[in-house]
């Protein structure tokens, strides 16, 4: 098969054309530093035409109002291009639970993508995935100082960037599923506990502190953000630090 990884030089689309190419398939990467501009709409028809699938693994710059734009924008330019040149499967990532958070922007941008590829013209798979194991330093970040990291005891699901582009490859090469496949770590945490975990292997003393107000899932209510039914992956989180 003949798939255009739009995204495909980021963490998770480079992963995705390794994947697809050792598969046999002509995986073909496209972003911004191969000419292709999916808000201008510069480079898509050649990046599209001829392709039996797409992979829409682009990313808002901002996690703001802005995404939204972004998601919209990018979108309507990528299924123009993508009915233009006769593809028949267009595939997105997405967020496990993104629906049930509508205090965050950045999830309201998402489920409105979402929506566009529903009801789009074009066969769809939508790979839903939790918090990404290889952001969890950047979410520790976000809220630390010297002494301190403060954490809300919000529920995740880590998961490897790898076995998400283990499964966002096969769903690409699959049927479009013209619906949702969750897929999620194999074991559920509190942010505070990975954030214990995570300093503690790196030796670092700083103290984290339970703290239900600090950070951008803090608004998370619950435990949407976890699915013990998803496909599960195997790498375990620890095992991933290691």
């Amino acid at each position: 098969m003949k798939i255009a990884v739009i995204g495909g030089t980021g963490l998770i689309g480079s992963q995705v054309v390794r994947n697809l190419t050792a598969a046999g398939h002509e995986a073909v990467p496209h972003s911004k530093s191969t000419g292709v501009d999916i808000i201008s709409g510069q480079g898509l028809e050649e990046a599209t035409a001829g392709a039996d699938v797409i992979v829409n693994l682009t990313n808002s710059p901002t996690f703001d109002e802005a995404s939204l734009g972004f998601f919209q924008t990018s979108m309507d330019n990528l299924l123009a291009a993508a009915h233009k040149g006769g593809v028949g499967h267009f595939v997105i990532l997405s967020i496990v639970g993104v629906d049930q958070v509508p205090e965050l922007d950045y999830y309201q941008a998402k489920a409105l993508q979402e929506k566009i590829l529903t009801d789009g013209p074009i066969p769809y798979s939508i790979v839903r995935a939790t918090q990404f194991m290889d952001f969890m330093d950047a979410v520790l970040s976000w809220t630390a100082d010297a002494d301190t990291v403060r954490l809300p005891a919000t529920p995740i699901q880590p998961i490897a960037s790898k076995d998400v582009a283990t499964a966002v490859a096969e769903v690409a090469t699959g049927t479009p599923l013209n619906g949702i496949r969750n897929i999620a770590g194999p074991e559920v945490f509190t942010l505070d506990e990975v954030g214990r975990i995570t300093l503690a292997h790196k030796g670092d003393h700083r103290t984290v502190v339970t703290d239900p107000t600090a950070g951008m899932f803090a608004v998370v209510k619950g435990d949407v953000l976890t699915d013990t039914d998803a496909h599960l992956a195997p790498t375990r989180y620890t095992d991933w630090l290691s």
